[in-house]
Parts: C-alpha cells; structure tokens; sequence
C-alpha cells in the first residue's frame, strides 16, 4: 500500500504525459521483410487511457523519435497532445501545461530511459515502467509491477484513478 502522502499527490494529478519507447510500447524495433518498423501497443494500455480520459485526466505524449505507427496509434486513442521527435521533454511539458493551466504539481510522467530523467524531475508525480533503467528507478516516486508495453501504463492509470477517488466509479462505468 502506497504511503498517505504519494496517495496524496497522485490525487492532484490531472494530466498524465507518456513516453512512447519502453512504457507505451516494449522499446522493440520490429523489422519486416521490407526493412520497415513496426511497433506494438497493448490494447489494455489502450483502454487505460480511453478510460482516463473519461473522468478527466488528460493524457498527452511526448517521444523522442518519429514514427507513424505511433501518430496512429496516439490519435487512435484521441491524445490530442502529441509531440514526437524531442528529446528536450521540459520546454514542451511546459507548454502543454501553460495550455491547460496546470502546476507541474498537477502532472505526471511516465517514462524509462535516460531522455525521461529531466522532464520526471520537473513534474510533480515522476512515474517509471519496472524495467525502467536504474537511474530511472531512482527518480521515480511511483513505479508499475509491469514492463513497458506490457500494461504498465493501464496499471499507472488504475493508481491515479484511486488516487482521484474514481475507480469504483469507473469499474461501474466500463464494466
């Protein structure tokens, strides 16, 4: 049981920013007969986010490369936040939250690699994927029990849910 005062924190969060390379996906490179990537998403992840965005916890994306597999995938889901090809992650976390009016207290991040480390250090909830690497691991006020692209996001949205008092509200909702 997480303690009172992460519990807390966790139940300010009103905007979840996502890494795409190891915490949407398995940080897999899947190459076809033709040379082209391909990427893998896991459909409850999916759903994690579908339902997040129910009871009002923004969800926005912010990946170092550029990938069309991941566009699709993103607005799919309806993310309307987007930003692919930075590896700079501070300058645009903050502007999305200049753009919904948010503290950096009232975010958190999600992420497993070294490029995550200065945005996960400016939010106020720094989240990692379990497999996340160990510097990571070391920032991170809360971490998932699963890998990424393995249900590790749909497990940290389940944590803010019950942090914002929302998931018997949402378990009635979508089951």
């Amino acid at each position: 049981m997480p303690d009172k005062a992460l519990l807390a924190r966790g139940g300010g969060i009103k905007l979840l920013i996502l890494d795409v390379d190891g915490v949407l996906t398995d940080g897999g490179l899947y190459y076809d007969h033709e040379g082209n990537v391909t990427k893998r998403f896991n459909v409850q992840d999916g759903l994690g986010i579908k339902i997040a965005q129910s009871f009002g916890l923004n969800i926005a994306v912010i990946t170092g490369l550029k990938h069309g597999a991941v566009e699709k995938r993103v607005r799919e889901l309806g993310i309307e936040e987007y930003h692919a090809g930075h590896v700079d992650k501070v300058p645009l976390m903050d502007a999305i939250r200049g753009r919904l009016d948010l503290e950096r207290a009232e975010i958190a991040y999600m992420g497993d690699d070294w490029v995550d480390a200065g945005v996960m250090g400016a939010v106020g909830l720094p989240m990692a994927v379990a497999n996340a690497q160990p510097e990571i691991l070391a920032l991170a006020k809360w971490i998932s029990q699963r890998s990424g692209g393995q249900g590790a996001v749909r497990e940290a949205v389940m944590f803010l849910l019950r942090c914002r008092g929302q998931y018997d509200a949402a378990w009635e909702k979508w089951s």
